[in-house]
């Protein structure tokens, strides 16, 4: 399990993405690189981390699924996951 403050450092990084997305793009377009430099560093998007959506983990994330390598395999053993057969775990 992830701690309780990464989780909330991704959150706020998120809500940080989406407030400043339009400005960002409005910057890009035209050219102003120095604004760009002014807004807040975690505006970025590049700055976010992927997490399974259930533990917070953040090694082995599985976009698709948006859980990590670990969470998806007890799943898959469970039969929680359809269409996934065990082949040589």
């Amino acid at each position: 399990m992830a701690k309780e403050s990464m989780k909330a450092r991704e959150v706020k990084r998120q809500k940080l993405v989406d407030k400043y997305a339009e400005k960002r793009k409005a910057l890009k377009e035209a050219g102003d690189y120095a604004g760009l430099q002014k807004l807040p560093l975690n505006s970025s998007p590049v700055r976010l981390h992927n997490r399974c959506k259930l533990t917070g983990r953040p090694k082995g994330y599985i976009r698709q699924f948006g859980i990590s390598r670990v969470k998806f395999r007890e799943m898959a053993n469970q039969g929680l996951i359809p269409g996934v057969k065990k082949s040589s775990w």
